[in-house]
């Protein structure tokens, strides 16, 4: 035994110690392993979801950079976004007249692409209100980060509550229309609908990264979360990025849900609290706080538990992206591109 850990604690540590490149071709080479040993199609479909749960994954990331805690609240955002967008498309478009379904190869029409952005501003509303209410008192007080984690707890199950007495329990769908698969070489199978997740998904994780990188709000947040001090004391109005970084991450939220609906052709109000751990999974392989690292875990989460029902019942998935979160803490705790301490 004695012989066992000592041989663990040793890979362990030369894990721990190697470069990005090196885990990033460690990766490239676990990839095409799954693509020999597995369908071509579960692949696939991992890499399509998998970028749904990116959205997610990004908004976590960029709200614990910027703001220091784990947002638990995060899932409950996914599933109350999906629930307004359910709103808009089965109780407000319908009375204006707007009922439209099977858009092209989708079961879902244009007012779907109508509730999408209408469902990000009022996530974005609802995140930036319960900062001013919550968040910011905390903040002014000094509160540490295990406190707000704890207080974005109590936020998850309320909004939980409020989705079950305004919607129900029982599985609700958006108006759809059904369509056939994609039959592509190699047998694979895609469901048209995920390849709109998967671009949707492309378009609005490029466009946060031209947020943050070629806009002066995106250079600000990103010099808020180096250092918050500094970055107010150099003239940065901090309180305005702290509604930046609630807004883009609850709209990410709401849009990951909202597709995640869509994927899954049902709606529980337990959809968010469900994919919970697959989004923490995949931030913390990517590098806690860092939106990159965040969107290639996502992706391995994604193929990961995808690949994983060739062999385990799919309602394992979620026990895949634990195991995989728990493997990172355990060898890497920084993640492949997470600052080192």
């Amino acid at each position: 035994m004695l012989v066992w850990l000592t041989l663990w604690r040793s890979s362990t540590e030369q894990l721990r110690r190697l470069p990005r490149w090196a885990l990033a071709t460690l990766g490239m080479a676990l990839l095409i392993w799954f693509l020999v040993i597995s369908e071509p199609g579960l692949v696939i479909n991992g890499i399509l979801l998998g970028s749904t749960v990116a959205l997610a994954a990004v908004g976590l990331s960029l709200i614990y950079g910027i703001l220091g805690f784990a947002h638990i609240a995060h899932g409950d955002f996914m599933t109350l976004g999906a629930y307004v967008a359910l709103f808009f498309l089965a109780f407000l478009f319908p009375r204006m007249g707007l009922e439209q379904v099977g858009l092209g190869p989708f079961t879902f029409g244009y007012p779907f692409l109508l509730a999408l952005p209408l469902t990000m501003l009022a996530l974005s509303a609802v995140a930036i209100g319960l900062d001013r209410l919550v968040y910011q008192s905390l903040r002014r007080r000094g509160a540490k980060p295990i406190v707000f984690a704890m207080v974005s707890l109590g936020i998850a199950i309320s909004m939980r509550a409020v989705v079950q007495m305004l919607w129900g329990t029982q599985p609700e769908r958006y108006p759809r229309m059904s369509r056939q698969f994609f039959q592509l070489p190699l047998d694979i199978r895609i469901p048209p609908d995920n390849l709109f997740l998967g671009l949707a998904s492309a378009v609005l994780v490029l466009g946060l990264y031209l947020l943050l990188t070629r806009t002066r709000a995106g250079k600000s947040m990103r010099a808020t979360a180096d250092n918050p001090e500094l970055a107010q004391v150099s003239g940065i109005n901090t309180q305005a990025v702290i509604r930046w970084t609630w807004a883009l991450g609850a709209s990410l939220a709401a849009t990951a849900g909202t597709l995640l609906a869509v994927s899954q052709a049902q709606l529980l109000p337990t959809l968010g609290w469900k994919v919970l751990i697959p989004v923490f999974a995949a931030t913390i392989l990517g590098g806690i706080g860092s939106p990159f690292g965040a969107l290639v875990g996502s992706l391995v989460v994604g193929v990961s538990m995808e690949v994983s029902t060739q062999w385990i019942s799919p309602s394992y998935k979620p026990a895949v992206a634990f195991v995989i979160m728990l493997l990172v803490l355990l060898i890497r705790p920084r993640g492949i591109f997470g600052k080192s301490s």
